[in-house]
């Protein structure tokens, strides 16, 4: 029985992951997103919501009991050891969800959007590392224009996360972000049938 090759995206804040994800989607390929799922495990009444309550108190709650997301957020950056007790919470779930979905994907390929791939290490799942890359200061001035945060806060956030040599070094394909977006789309096309041709074949890797 073939087995689905699984592709894991990747890149930093602002680096157009969202963007990529939905270029292979609207090819049919199936995406399972990470963040998704951290966030539908953290929902009120998701399996991680009453732990990670507990972990930063009542205060973490807003008055209709969804997590106050952006206080966490504060205060998890501010805090590395709050923020590796939050990790050990949410992330062992989301792998375990990505792995269900990887399980029930009926096509030759799939994605996996893990936005934090290269610093997490767990690539254990992934047959390619698809890394969309851009030039560090053209990622800060599109995360900064997106997302309507401080500048300075967008750096600590790209200080944290994996340097661009880090996920280079990590990736079996890349993805060149800076350019507009019909070069874009060919170039995830190019991956599509050359992913495809290896799923079909099953090939776990392809060079």
């Amino acid at each position: 029985m073939k087995r689905t090759l699984v592709v894991g995206l990747t890149g930093g804040i602002g680096s157009g992951k969202t963007t990529v994800s939905r270029l292979f989607s609207g090819l049919g390929v199936p995406v399972i997103d990470a963040d998704e799922i951290s966030h539908e495990l953290t929902a009120k009444g998701g399996a991680a919501h009453g732990p990670v309550v507990s972990l930063f108190g009542p205060e973490a709650l807003s008055d209709s009991g969804e997590l106050r997301r952006d206080y966490l957020r504060r205060r998890a950056f501010e805090d590395p050891a709050l923020l590796k007790r939050l990790e050990d919470i949410i992330h062992p779930m989301v792998y375990a969800e990505i792995e269900r979905r990887i399980a029930g994907v009926d096509y030759p390929y799939c994605v996996v959007s893990i936005p934090l791939l290269v610093e997490s290490g767990r690539g254990e799942l992934l047959d390619r590392v698809l890394v969309v890359d851009i030039p560090e200061d053209l990622q800060l001035e599109r995360a900064a224009g997106r997302d309507r945060r401080a500048r300075e806060e967008i750096k600590s956030i790209m200080r944290r996360q994996a340097s661009r040599g880090a996920r280079l070094q990590a990736a079996d394909d890349i993805v060149s972000n800076d350019g507009d977006r019909s070069v874009l789309r060919d170039q995830v096309a190019a991956l599509h049938r050359k992913y495809l041709e290896s799923g079909r074949n099953g090939i776990d890797t392809c060079s």
